[in-house]
């Protein structure tokens, strides 16, 4: 098992995050037929905030990020990206293990693309659908 930690965001990983974001969506957007390689990258650039934002380290080296986000009594994980050397390797469990276990109170909602090998992940950490269209999936998790 990798050596995973969290480290929080600043400033200066926008760039690489945004670049991240478009590498990791790109097959799933193109198979839905929604990749814009530029707008891929504006929404990151629009949305990032590093307040909320952690890098996802795996054996000494930034591979990922996530971003848990406080709205009223919901918390959204949004911005949750892995490097493709860093999937399949139990590194996005534990990461989700570790923000699921924070003190919370009340549900925690996320969207997934249709077809995304990731609803899998969000699944066995006990997400259920709440709706979905052609091209996203809404999920909560109850506490």
């Amino acid at each position: 098992m990798p050596d995973t930690t969290l480290r929080d965001s600043t400033g200066e990983d926008v760039e690489w995050l945004v670049e991240l974001r478009a590498e990791v969506l790109r097959a799933d957007l193109e198979r839905l037929g929604r990749f814009d390689a530029v707008r891929v990258r504006q929404r990151m650039r629009d949305a990032y905030a590093p307040e909320h934002t952690r890098v996802i380290v795996v054996d000494g080296h930034d591979r990922g990020s996530i971003t848990v986000r406080p709205d009223a009594d919901t918390r959204w994980i949004e911005h949750f990206y892995l490097a493709p050397e860093a999937q399949g390797r139990g590194v996005g469990g534990t990461v989700l293990r570790t923000v699921l276990a924070e003190p919370h109170v009340g549900s925690t909602r996320l969207n997934v693309l249709q077809g995304s090998a990731a609803r899998r992940l969000y699944e066995r950490h006990g997400f259920v659908v709440d709706t979905e269209d052609a091209v996203d999936v809404f999920m909560t998790r109850c506490p």
